[in-house]
């Protein structure tokens, strides 16, 4: 037995279903154990899709996603997706080959120092030196990169020591244990909590990793108290909830912000700051927080809490509510929030305008897509009017990348959650720079059997940007970020897949019905108006917030 066949042992005893990778004459060896092991590996168009598939496995499982890249710009070519699985909190390891252990004191070709390269985007990264470390190494980096915080770990395998002989076997996996907040801090918490008047719950992925969806329910239900989700929160509590007030982190002020600026307490769940910075919803540091997570509150001065409850999210939840009373209360400011919030929602069922505005798009597809249906959203304007538009019953149902932010992982993200949910629909939900980016991974879906439909928001340019250059330089001050875009539905079948030219409002929801209906993938061209961008940012500066 060689390294790379004990390497590919070690990830067999992790669980490890798939990697996703393209091979290269230093990660032979490596390809060669794969074969004769019970891991598929995908064969992607490039590493960057094999990253962003990795990153969707890790954040749709719980388990970290493998993916493999030869050295030099194979490696270099991982790095976006690896750096946004790390700050999107997935867990992912990636394995790259690398020159012998011979050549690396000497210029050579394709060389560079990948642990040093890796290391400001991974929470740990290790060469193997040695054929005999390589159990440990393989455990370690798994044991990582699914603790919290969960994120991104680095393998690193020179050729030679890939095919030197070695004895040795996979280390034995054990469950870790839960760990429980203290007393103190349950009792804290409760006090504080039983206290407030206008209360508010902001829970974020944490929440859904912890699986306390059902924990958080129940907290917010039985203590009347109205929730706000991050970005990447979606679903921990049901949108239908009369105590959802759906999504919060625009950078815009919404009505959500009304309930924040009037707010005595905010409990966080599960909420991490890179997703959304305090400074936008508590700029002086004065509102009080109850921090409820399994790890520390994270050091800002807009988020200092006032007791942190550290422990298994949900056994901390239902502890609290044995402890707090808010009986007698009345309802909290924000509950009166959520009429307005979804008027201006539902406002937008039966227009037909043309190019159809991003509220109806994402109103059409919603109604579509069914509670445990999957929405993979790219990063752009349209992001923002999902994160705001498309709400959720069940956790990861929509995922968004918005630690990192990467544009171009909705179409591999896709294919990761059809090979995870087979018999669920999925849209990869994207603007037409963002497919142009990771498009060809589509050849990938086909061959592998994920057939999904991908969605693009086709403005001819990069909305967000101009969007952002205009909210600071004044409406039609743009610059730099429009282009043109192929024949997309042309496109589409060139490679063997069905094509679909959205040409009216009403052609939204019969087109994605017979695209979800494929055995193939699908894409669809749909102009969208993107004139409601300057016009939210107005309406959002005439909010007026007072009691």
């Amino acid at each position: 037995m060689n390294t790379a066949e004990l390497l590919v042992q070690c990830l067999e005893n992790e669980g490890v279903e798939y990697v996703f990778g393209l091979p290269g004459e230093e990660n032979l060896h490596v390809l060669e154990a794969l074969k004769h092991s019970s891991i598929q590996f995908i064969t992607t168009r490039h590493e960057q899709g094999a990253a962003f598939m990795a990153d969707v496995y890790g954040r749709l499982t719980g388990k970290a996603g493998v993916c493999l890249s030869t050295l030099g710009p194979g490696a270099t070519n991982l790095m976006t997706g690896v750096a946004d699985a790390n700050l999107d909190r997935a867990p992912l390891v990636a394995v790259t080959g690398q020159v012998g252990t011979d050549r690396m004191h000497i210029e050579s070709h394709q060389y560079l120092d990948l642990v040093a390269m890796f290391a400001p985007v991974t929470k740990w990264n290790k060469q193997i030196v040695r054929p005999s470390i390589t159990p440990e190494v393989v455990r370690k980096a798994f044991k990582l990169a699914q603790s919290e915080k969960p994120g991104a770990v680095h393998i690193d395998l020179p050729e030679n020591i890939a095919a030197m002989p070695v004895e040795g076997k996979p280390l034995h996996k054990h469950n870790v244990e839960k760990t429980y907040a203290s007393f103190a801090s349950i009792r804290s918490a409760a006090a504080i909590i039983s206290q407030a008047v206008n209360p508010i719950i902001l829970v974020g992925n944490g929440a859904i990793r912890a699986q306390a969806s059902d924990a958080v329910t129940q907290f917010a239900t039985q203590l009347n108290m109205p929730v706000a989700n991050t970005f990447m929160g979606k679903g921990v509590i049901p949108y239908t909830h009369p105590l959802a007030l759906w999504a919060v982190g625009l950078q815009q002020r919404d009505f959500i912000t009304c309930g924040f600026d009037n707010t005595d307490l905010v409990i966080a769940i599960g909420y991490d700051l890179i997703e959304f910075s305090p400074k936008r919803w508590n700029p002086d540091g004065k509102i009080p927080i109850v921090h409820i997570a399994a790890t520390p509150a994270e050091i800002d001065s807009s988020y200092i809490p006032n007791v942190e409850v550290v422990g298994d999210i949900s056994d901390s939840l239902y502890e609290i509510l044995k402890v707090a009373d808010r009986q007698g209360k009345p309802n909290p400011y924000a509950i009166s929030l959520r009429s307005n919030i979804r008027g201006d929602y539902e406002q937008y069922a039966n227009d037909d305008g043309f190019p159809i505005k991003p509220q109806k798009i994402i109103y059409d597809l919603r109604q579509i897509m069914g509670p445990e249906d999957i929405v993979i959203s790219d990063v752009g304007a349209h992001k923002m009017w999902i994160a705001r538009h498309y709400h959720c019953y069940s956790p990861n149902t929509c995922i968004i990348s918005n630690g990192f932010a990467a544009m171009g992982i909705a179409i591999p993200g896709a294919i990761a959650a059809k090979l995870v949910y087979p018999d669920r629909k999925v849209i990869a939900a994207t603007g037409d720079g963002g497919f142009m980016m990771n498009c060809q991974e589509l050849e990938t879906a086909l061959r592998v059997g994920t057939a999904f439909v991908t969605l693009i928001f086709n403005d001819g340019g990069y909305g967000l940007i101009e969007w952002k250059q205009e909210n600071q330089f004044g409406k039609g001050n743009s610059s730099f970020v429009h282009f043109g875009n192929p024949d997309f539905v042309k496109f589409a079948e060139s490679m063997g897949l069905k094509g679909y030219r959205v040409e009216a409002a009403t052609d939204l929801v019969p087109i994605l019905k017979e695209a979800l209906a494929q055995d193939v993938p699908a894409v669809i061209d749909c102009p969208v108006d993107y004139r409601e961008n300057i016009r939210f940012t107005q309406k959002a500066g005439e909010l007026n917030c007072a009691l």
